[in-house]
């Protein structure tokens, strides 16, 4: 069992602000818009200015972390973002993602080429680079996986599982966001992680429109998570995760002629790049007004990047060309705005729980030595004198044939078949009635043996279902007359035959007679299903209800969960997701916590399963 903690980075003050990186592409426009120049100029190394669309001989200026212009390398952008690696490799997350309109080179900048790779094949190289010389120093051993999905119209799809359904997405108690089901492959060199990234990327979808011959029809979503553990005591665990993440751009449908399905993908995208700034927005307000994260499955991705634990780096990439002005203009107010952003990164770590120690040695060693003892006392009531069981005497094949052999003898002295030596055949009939009267004798022996021993057993059980009957009668109000159910007895009793069956059943006909004198059973199912029905099931049989329903909980797959009374498919999987990211419920109110179980459910959720173990 393993405990999980959040340590903070340093001091519980430490903070750490959106980083942002402007990336302006070169021209690509045809000669005529050459001669009309650029709307954007750079400046420096972190500024620049545009055209004032308001005011022609005026620029509006904006100051970043870094400028990047026409004429910069892919090397020089990922120089940017490379300081924010480390910290995934000591149990942080981090996160870089390239915003802007379409046709601004977005893609361009995040994968690349394979002649001008990008920042995702340089930071996965990167990342390898670190965990290699790290795997030199004494004290941690390193792994590395990946997952890799796209959001298309509002749809999780995992890349490097084809035909996977829509997937959900969860957050656990340290405010991280999960994805279960999502495919978690290993890799252990740059190769791997190529031979499993290129076939992805071909499964993400693209398309072409009048402004973009290659246009990303969704957000693609790159994730590298490196797991790091002590060798020596106590064996910590630290994850972290970077999220690499290659937005599709902002449309104007008049402008690219979307129809149809471009159309229904245009929408989406740009519905959750509008919800993008509404959390960008509502974060910088400085009021405790709530933040839309839910609005969008992409604001739910980008949860740990804007405002969440992650170190974050935003390229901004935009194009000069006067036609592409007002996205231009509205991708560097909404990267001006980002850059006031303020996440709390802290270390995800993994600490393995002691184990608890239930039952004293002392009480354990006693409890393994009486059980032999009571096993060979049970063995010895079932004995003989002589040391042979009673059983044996009773079920051996060669007795039944005494009574045979007896009638045999008798029949034939009868008819005068043995003239010859008739005293020898009347000695063996006394030796055969003898015989037969032993074993009647330790039959009757066998069967009063039987008779107390479930004597005692069922007057222990009648003692103990009387007695929480006794205290609910000892604490009722007076003049106040309290119902309660007896359960119904079951004992069970070794193989025996017809006669001991019949006089054991009579026996607990009269004391379950004797007992429902002094207390009156429901009439029905009705009766016993109404207001305040727990006080009517007796403890023993309540709590081993509840132990089940918990088994099943904590260990039952998705049928076993869909087998539960109202429990359904969804929140089946909501329970299984719950479970994957707390792990275990400790108690049966933990349910609550899931989300769909409400507090007025949980009673009637556990009413109708606890009615169904004991058989209602």
């Amino acid at each position: 069992m393993a405990q999980r903690v959040a340590v903070s980075d340093g001091t519980n003050k430490k903070v750490s602000r959106v980083r942002v990186v402007v990336r302006l592409r070169p021209y690509m426009g045809t000669q005529d818009e050459k001669d009309e120049g650029s709307c954007v100029r750079g400046l420096d190394s972190k500024n620049l200015e545009i055209i004032n669309w308001r005011n022609a001989t005026e620029t509006v200026k904006y100051s970043f972390d870094v400028f990047h212009g026409e004429q910069t390398t892919q090397q020089e952008v990922f120089l940017s973002v490379k300081p924010i690696l480390p910290h995934i490799l000591t149990g942080q997350n981090a996160s870089v993602f390239a915003y802007g309109p379409t046709g601004a080179g977005k893609t361009h900048t995040m994968m690349g080429t394979l002649n001008q790779p990008g920042v995702i094949p340089r930071a996965v190289r990167e990342v390898f680079k670190m965990v290699n010389a790290k795997n030199d120093d004494e004290g941690w051993d390193y792994s590395i996986s990946m997952s890799y999905l796209e959001i298309y119209n509002e749809k999780v799809l995992d890349l490097l599982s084809p035909g996977s359904q829509d997937l959900p997405i969860r957050e656990d108690k340290d405010k991280n966001i999960l994805i279960p089901g999502l495919t978690h492959t290993t890799i252990t060199s740059i190769s791997d992680f190529h031979k499993h990234f290129v076939p992805a990327s071909l499964n993400r979808t693209t398309a072409s429109t009048k402004i973009n011959q290659r246009s990303s029809r969704s957000h693609a979503l790159l994730l590298l998570k490196v797991l790091r553990t002590q060798r020596a005591p106590p064996h910590r665990q630290q994850a972290g995760k970077l999220y690499l993440i290659d937005l599709a751009g902002s449309e104007d449908n008049r402008r690219t002629g979307n129809q149809g399905i471009r159309l229904k993908e245009s929408g989406a995208i740009n519905l959750s790049l509008f919800t993008l700034s509404k959390v960008v927005d509502s974060l910088n307000s400085g009021t405790a007004v709530r933040v839309p994260y839910r609005d969008s499955k992409l604001t739910r991705l980008l949860q740990d990047s804007l405002g969440g634990s992650a170190h974050s780096v935003m390229i901004t990439n935009i194009a000069p060309e006067y036609k592409f002005y007002f996205d231009t203009f509205g991708a560097l107010n909404f990267a001006s705005k980002s850059k006031l952003i303020v996440n709390k990164p802290f270390v995800c770590e993994t600490v393995p729980a002691l184990p608890v120690k239930r039952v004293r040695d002392g009480q354990e060693a006693g409890r393994s030595a009486t059980e032999p003892q009571k096993k060979r006392q049970r063995d010895e009531k079932k004995t003989e004198l002589d040391g042979s069981p009673i059983s044996a005497h009773l079920h051996s094949p060669s007795e039944p044939s005494v009574m045979d052999r007896l009638l045999a003898l008798e029949k034939r002295v009868m008819n005068g078949g043995d003239k010859d030596k008739p005293d020898d055949s009347r000695k063996e009939i006394q030796e055969l009635k003898e015989k037969q009267r032993e074993l009647e004798s330790k039959a009757m022996l066998y069967n009063q043996v039987l008779d107390e021993r479930s004597a005692v057993k069922q007057e222990s059980a009648f003692k103990n279902s009387l007695a929480p009957l006794q205290r609910k009668q000892s604490t009722a109000s007076k003049g106040v007359k309290q119902q309660a159910v007896v359960q119904p007895l079951q004992v069970i009793l070794p193989l025996q035959t017809h006669a001991v069956v019949e006089k054991q059943s009579v026996c607990a006909k009269k004391k379950e007679k004797k007992l429902f004198h002094q207390v009156e059973p429901p009439e029905g199912k009705e009766n016993f299903i109404e207001s305040g029905w727990e006080s009517q099931i007796d403890t023993s049989v309540l709590d081993i209800s509840k132990h089940k329903i918990l088994q099943i909980l904590n260990s039952g797959s998705l049928k076993e969960l869909k087998g539960l009374q109202l429990i359904g498919d969804k929140k089946a999987k909501l329970i299984l997701g719950w479970r994957e990211i707390h792990g275990q419920f400790k108690k049966l109110d933990d349910l609550i916590k899931v989300e769909g179980m409400t507090g007025k459910r949980y009673p009637s959720f556990m009413k109708a399963n606890i009615l169904s173990v004991m058989g209602y």
